[in-house]
C-alpha cells in the first residue's frame, strides 16, 4: 500500500503567493480577503483548470500547483499575470494584489494528494526571488520549453537558493517587454524609489591567484555592509558574482543588474602591505561619484578585510544617499512621489534654516498624505517639527513638541527596521529629557547598522548630553573614519562635546570649521572663547548670536542671561545641572547680563526640557 501511495515522477511545479500580503491585511483585512478570493475564484482557479493543472495545496496567501508539462505551467502563469495586470489597472496602489510566481521542472514524490522533494522546494525558492507581478523559471524549465511559447527570457545567472545544495540558474519571463511592472504596495520601484546599487567583484591585482579569496571576501563584505543601509536597494551577492572574471562595462553591468549605482574596485597585496581601491559610478551616466584608496599594514588579514569593507560601505552609502537627495531637489514637484518628497525634504532640512525647515515640513506632510504607510515620511515630519520647536522658530512650540514624539513613534511602529526612524525617535526622546528611552533607540540604531554614520552621530551627541563627552568624541571620530564625507552638523556636535569636556581650544577649532553654522553654534563658540580667556572674540560672537536670534526667533528673549535659560535647556538637552550651569556661566562671561548663580537656578519641569 505504501508503495502505491509513494510514487516518483517528473512534473512542472508552480508556486505562487501574494506580495506584501501581511501589510495589505493590516491596512484592510476584510477588503484584502474579499479581493483575494475574487481573484482566486474568477481568474486563478479557472486558468489552472484551463491549462490542466492540479492545485496541490493552499497556503493562506499562496498556492502550489502541479502541471503535466512546462508548456502548460508557463502558459498558465503568463495568462494569470497578464490578467492580473488588467484587473489592477484601476486599483489604488495601497489596495493592489499582485502575485510572484516561480516554476520548476523536477523530480517529485507523491504521497496521497501531496507532493514533496527538491522539485517542489526549488519552485518555492524561485518564487521568493521572482519579480512582483512576474514569473521566474528554473533552467530546466527554460531548456524544456524551447521556443514553444512566444515569450522571451532574461537570464539572471546561477542563484544560491536557501536550503538547496547546488546553485540554480534562474530566468525571468519578459511578460511585458514594452511596459514597466506595476509596483505592489510595500515594494519600491528601482527607478523611482530606493536608489539601487550593485558591487562588481573586486579585481585581484596581486598577481597571485591564491589571493583571490581576499578580493572575493572584500566584495562579499562590502555587499553585506551596504545591505545594512535600509535606504538602499542592494543587489544580492550571487547576482554580482555571476559576472566575476568577465570584461564588462560598468554601464552595461548596471543595466543588467537593474542598478543605478555600481561599486567597483581592486585589491593589491605586496609584501606586508595591502592596497584597496574603490570607486562609485553612476551606471546611467557613467560618471564617477566618488573614489578612494586605502593602504594598510598586513598584520591582521581578516581584521583588515572587515575594516576596509566597512569603510567602503559607509562612504558609499552616504554618497549614494547624498546623490539621491540632490536628484530629488532637481525634480519638478508634480513628478515627485512620496519617497522623492522625503528625499527633497531631507535636502532642505539639512540646511538648518527656518524657511528650509518649514519647506521640508510641508513636503513630508504631503508625503504622508500620498503614502500614510511611509515610515520615512513620518520620521522626517517628526524631525522637522522637532527642529522648528527647538530653534524657537514658531510660537506654537507645545504642539510641535507633541507632534514630534507622536510622529516619531508612529514611524517606528510602521517599520521598526527603519534606522532613520529609530534614531529620530531616540533624538526626540533625548531632547525631552527621556534619557533611558533615548539610549535604547539610539543604541539599537547603531547596533542595527554600525555603518550608519548619522545614527552614530546622534548617539554620540546623546553621550555628551548625559555627561560622557569623551565617549561622545570617540564616537564622532569613529564616524569620521567610517565616512570622511560626514554630515555638516558633525563638527557642531563634536565641538559641543569638546566644550562640555572643558576642551575649549578643540571646541573653538571644531566650531569655527563650520561654513554656515546654525545660531546655537555661535552661542557655544562665544562661551568657548570666554572660557579660553579670549574675551573680545567672545563678546563679538555673542553679539552676532543675539543679532541673528532677534531676526530669526518667533519671540526674542532679550539680553538678560536668565531669560535664555529655557532656550538653552531646549537646545543643549543636558541631563546634569552642572553641565547646564557651565554653559550658562560661559555665556555670562561672554557678556550676557546678570550672570546666573547656583542660588538662582531655574527649576526643571519633571526633569524635561521645554
Amino acid at each position: 500500500m505504501a508503495e502505491e501511495r509513494n510514487q516518483r515522477r517528473l512534473a512542472a511545479i508552480l508556486a505562487a503567493d501574494v506580495v506584501g500580503y501581511s501589510k495589505l491585511m493590516g491596512l484592510d483585512e476584510s477588503g484584502t480577503l474579499s479581493a483575494f478570493k475574487a481573484h482566486r475564484h474568477e481568474l486563478v482557479d479557472a486558468k489552472i483548470a484551463e491549462h490542466q493543472g492540479r492545485i496541490v495545496k493552499l497556503t493562506g496567501d499562496g498556492l502550489l500547483v502541479e502541471f503535466p508539462s512546462v508548456v502548460n505551467a508557463v502558459a498558465c502563469a503568463a495568462d494569470i499575470q497578464h490578467k492580473m495586470r488588467e484587473r489592477n489597472a484601476d486599483v489604488p496602489a495601497d489596495r493592489r494584489i499582485e502575485f510572484r510566481i516561480g516554476i520548476n521542472l523536477g523530480d517529485i514524490i507523491i504521497d496521497d494528494d501531496d507532493i514533496f522533494g527538491d522539485g517542489v522546494n526549488i519552485a518555492a525558492r524561485i518564487e521568493s526571488i521572482a519579480r512582483p507581478g512576474g514569473v521566474a523559471v528554473s533552467g530546466s524549465v527554460r531548456d524544456s520549453l524551447g521556443n514553444r511559447l512566444a515569450l522571451t527570457f532574461e537570464d539572471t545567472g546561477e542563484q544560491t537558493l536557501k536550503n538547496i545544495e547546488r546553485p540554480v540558474r534562474v530566468y525571468n519571463v519578459n511578460l511585458f517587454p514594452d511596459a514597466p511592472f506595476l509596483q505592489p504596495v510595500g515594494v519600491e520601484s528601482v527607478a523611482n524609489e530606493k536608489p539601487s546599487i550593485a558591487v562588481l567583484p573586486f579585481n585581484n591585482m596581486s598577481g597571485d591567484p591564491e589571493q583571490e579569496y581576499f578580493s572575493d571576501g572584500i566584495t562579499e563584505d562590502v555587499i553585506t555592509e551596504l545591505s545594512r543601509f535600509h535606504s538602499l536597494l542592494v543587489i544580492a551577492r550571487h547576482s554580482s558574482f555571476a559576472f566575476k572574471g568577465q570584461a564588462i562595462e560598468v554601464k552595461e553591468f548596471g543595466r543588467k543588474m537593474g542598478a543605478r549605482y555600481v561599486v567597483e574596485g581592486s585589491v593589491r597585496k605586496s609584501g606586508n602591505r595591502i592596497r584597496v581601491t574603490s570607486q562609485l559610478v553612476d551606471a546611467v551616466t557613467g560618471s564617477h561619484v566618488w573614489a578612494e584608496r586605502y593602504d594598510r599594514d598586513l598584520l591582521d588579514l581578516f581584521g583588515i578585510q572587515d575594516e576596509l569593507a566597512s569603510a567602503v560601505a559607509s562612504t558609499v552609502g552616504g554618497r549614494v544617499e547624498a546623490a539621491w537627495r540632490e536628484r530629488a531637489v532637481r525634480l519638478s514637484p508634480s513628478a515627485l512621489k512620496a519617497y522623492d518628497l522625503v528625499l527633497r525634504a531631507r535636502a532642505f532640512v539639512m540646511k538648518f534654516t527656518r524657511s528650509d525647515t518649514e519647506e521640508a515640513r510641508m513636503l513630508t506632510r504631503h508625503a504622508i498624505e500620498i503614502d500614510p504607510t511611509s515610515s520615512q515620511a513620518h520620521a522626517y515630519y517628526a524631525y522637522c517639527c522637532f527642529v522648528t520647536q527647538m530653534a524657537h522658530w514658531s510660537e506654537d512650540r507645545d504642539r510641535l513638541r507633541n507632534e514630534a514624539i507622536e510622529f516619531a513613534k508612529r514611524a517606528v511602529t510602521l517599520d521598526d527596521a527603519d534606522n532613520n526612524a529609530r534614531w529620530i525617535l531616540g533624538m526626540v526622546h533625548n531632547a525631552r529629557g527621556e534619557y533611558e528611552e533615548a539610549r535604547f533607540h539610539l543604541e539599537k540604531a547603531v547596533q542595527n547598522n554600525p555603518n550608519d554614520t548619522e545614527a552614530r552621530g546622534y548617539y554620540a551627541y546623546f553621550l555628551h548630553t548625559v555627561g560622557q563627552p569623551e565617549a561622545a568624541i570617540e564616537q564622532f571620530e569613529l564616524s569620521k573614519r567610517q565616512n570622511p564625507y560626514d554630515f555638516t552638523w558633525f563638527p557642531w556636535g563634536k565641538g559641543w562635546a569638546y566644550f562640555t569636556a572643558r576642551r575649549y581650544g578643540d571646541a573653538i577649532a571644531s566650531l569655527k570649521s563650520i561654513p554656515e553654522p546654525i545660531n546655537e553654534v555661535r552661542g557655544i563658540l562665544a562661551a568657548s572663547y570666554a572660557y579660553a580667556g579670549r574675551l573680545a572674540e567672545a563678546k563679538a560672537m555673542l553679539e552676532e548670536f543675539l543679532r541673528v536670534a532677534e531676526d530669526d526667533m518667533a519671540a526674542f528673549p532679550g539680553r538678560r542671561l536668565k531669560d535664555w535659560d529655557e532656550f538653552w535647556r531646549g537646545a543643549a538637552w543636558y541631563q546634569h545641572q552642572e553641565d547646564h550651569d557651565h554653559l550658562m556661566d560661559g555665556l555670562g562671561k561672554a557678556g550676557l547680563l546678570e550672570r546666573r548663580t547656583k542660588h538662582g537656578q531655574m527649576p526643571r519641569r519633571n526633569g524635561q526640557v521645554s
